[in-house]
């Protein structure tokens, strides 16, 4: 049989709303009513990158739409859940088996092939809705009397395993009802939200705050990441995250001015000036400490004018990695202004997008090659400049002006960032799609110097691209003057977990090894703490221990490896997932 499409040949994508209550309703990304199909270009170039068959893409399998059905007791003694009950209503304590999954689970390659699987562990004992800070507060005094271990559930896209129950116990939901406004200060350009408002929830607002906050005009906090839909502001906070705009408007702990956690010792407040010099920064050492100190309740947020009118897109692609390499750090270094959105795409991923956007064997494809811009040697930079009119200019004419030095074509007027912007939220609904055929599409980041970049990204690309027929697409996305961010997309075809895990362990080492920080911003959780113990040391570890033990004395918030501060087994090795946790296990066939 051909490897080519059979005429009118399309592939059995699922398009059904998952059923309630199945395992596919708890892995599916999103809106349950949305899809992203590959299109021919990407599924054309899957089929020959895998050696895949048209035959291949017609009965999906292990798609996961089976109900959950599984005798799962609440190890919790009656008089716990009669306790909890008591503080927070009957109606906000769950123990059944659904709800326990899904707010243990994230959106992992590893959550998403385990649930096809029907392998579910790692779950807590209920699941508790906190009404306010003050139910928090009963909470947290609560579980660290009797040691019963907590986690936090923010919004549910971590892909750290930050949100597994390891040793059981309780697990707070902060999305049902913490996700208010506490306090909006126009003066100052703050807000202050409670930690489990969403990204759009936070965005309606401010976009409209003429309206929705009886402001003098519209503002911004600035902060997309991809998982902007569908993450909380306190997964951002904890787990030191970025948005895609971060070049311009900064990470996370550049927008956050103060911060509330509830601890067993006490509540924390930091307060909330732009600038001190009243000792260590509480703010710095409380962000990204992934819910191990305290449980996060509200955060105050810095704010940007809103200024959508005077955006400029740019786009240009580069004869070579090295001129594309050139002229982003050229804008970052020269002090000219900062674009908001900055994306730099190697070659793979350029080629892979040429695919994905319709370019790949078009006449303009072949205008490219004639020029020099060849095949997995050219690079595709994109992206935006906000802020002020004549700011916003001069950044584009800035980035413009370096582009040209490096000999880049000026994709522009061809409407490329448009088009990327308007589904840039979208990407992670085509993984369902994939996965339903057993192509894995992950993800694994890391931040670099500019001195450190090429070493870092020859390295990890060297160990991904030594098992067959792999696709490994890398991009910078997040820049600063001393360096950035590479954040690696791979795809694979694979049969089972244990093929996964090989080769994301292999690149986590391969980070490692080469100097990359082990995480830019995802967070750590308990994914990768055994490689970021060996990265740190252990002066800096018994830095952060010293940190847990004061804050959290009985080892009750979120254990079981979340940083690797409860686990001296990882300093030894990078143990295999099986051994990283203790589990609660139940594998159906």
């Amino acid at each position: 049989m051909s490897k080519t499409d059979h005429t009118g040949f399309t592939p059995h994508w699922i398009e059904d709303a998952p059923l309630p209550g199945t395992y596919r309703s708890l892995l599916k990304w999103g809106d349950p009513s949305e899809f992203k199909h590959p299109n021919r270009g990407l599924y054309r170039l899957m089929k020959e990158t895998f050696g895949l068959l048209d035959a291949d893409f017609v009965t999906p399998r292990a798609t996961g739409q089976q109900a959950v059905e599984l005798d799962l007791p609440c190890r919790l003694e009656p008089r716990i859940l009669q306790a909890l009950q008591d503080m927070v209503g009957e109606e906000n304590v769950h123990a059944d088996v659904y709800r326990r999954i899904k707010n243990a689970y994230g959106k992992s390659m590893l959550d998403d092939l385990r649930l096809r699987r029907h392998q579910i562990e790692n779950l807590p004992d209920a699941v508790v809705c906190p009404r306010s800070q003050a139910d928090v507060e009963k909470l947290v005094a609560f579980c660290d009397a009797e040691k019963i271990p907590l986690y936090v559930f923010g919004a549910g896209s971590s892909v750290t395993r930050g949100t597994e129950a390891v040793l059981g116990g309780i697990t707070l939901d902060m999305s049902v009802y913490m996700k208010r406004v506490l306090a909006f200060n126009e003066t100052d350009q703050t807000i202050t939200v409670e930690a489990g408002m969403t990204g759009p929830q936070l965005e309606d607002l401010l976009q409209h705050a003429t309206t929705t906050l009886n402001a003098r005009q519209n503002y911004t906090c600035g902060h997309f990441p991809q998982s902007f839909e569908f993450s909380s502001v306190g997964g951002w906070v904890v787990t030191r995250g970025a948005g895609q705009n971060s070049t311009y408007y900064g990470k996370i702990e550049d927008l956050v001015l103060a911060q509330e956690y509830v601890t067993p010792i006490g509540v924390l407040k930091t307060p909330g000036f732009p600038r001190k010099a009243t000792g260590p920064d509480m703010d710095q050492m409380m962000l990204g400490s992934e819910g191990a100190f305290g449980v996060l309740t509200s955060v105050t947020l810095k704010l940007h004018r809103y200024m959508p009118q005077n955006r400029r897109y740019f786009a240009y692609m580069f004869k070579t990695w090295d001129e594309a390499l050139a002229t982003v750090r050229e804008v970052m270094q020269c002090e000219g202004g900062l674009p908001s959105v900055f994306r730099l795409s190697d070659p793979e991923e350029t080629e892979v997008a040429m695919h994905m956007y319709g370019m790949a064997g078009t006449p303009a494809d072949s205008v490219f090659k004639t020029l020099g811009y060849l095949p997995m040697q050219r690079c595709l930079v994109l992206g935006t400049a906000d802020g002020e009119k004549g700011y916003a200019r001069r950044v584009g004419r800035l980035v413009r002006q370096t582009a040209r030095r490096f000999h880049a074509f000026d994709l522009s007027p061809f409407g490329v960032v448009q088009q990327w912007e308007s589904s840039r939220f979208r990407d992670p609904y085509l993984r369902e799609d994939l996965h339903d055929f057993g192509i894995c599409l992950d993800t694994l980041e890391c931040a670099v110097t500019w001195s450190q970049l090429n070493e870092v990204h020859q390295q990890v690309r060297q160990v991904i691209k030594q098992r067959p027929g792999t696709i490994c697409m890398t991009h910078c996305s997040h820049f600063y003057p001393q360096g950035t961010n590479l954040y690696f997309i791979f795809i694979a075809h694979m049969e089972t977990i244990d093929q996964y895990v090989d080769l994301q362990h292999s690149i986590l080492e391969a980070i490692r090894k080469s100097g990359g920080a082990m995480s830019h911003h995802h967070g750590i959780g308990k994914q990768t703490a055994p490689w970021f113990v060996q990265q740190a040391g252990p002066v800096n570890m018994a830095v952060l221990r010293s940190l847990k033990d004061c804050f959290d004395p009985n080892g009750i918030l979120n254990p079981g490896g979340t940083l690797g501060l409860d686990r001296r087994d990882v300093e030894q090795n990078a143990a295999p997932y099986q051994q990283t946790c203790e589990t609660m296990n139940v594998t159906l066939e």
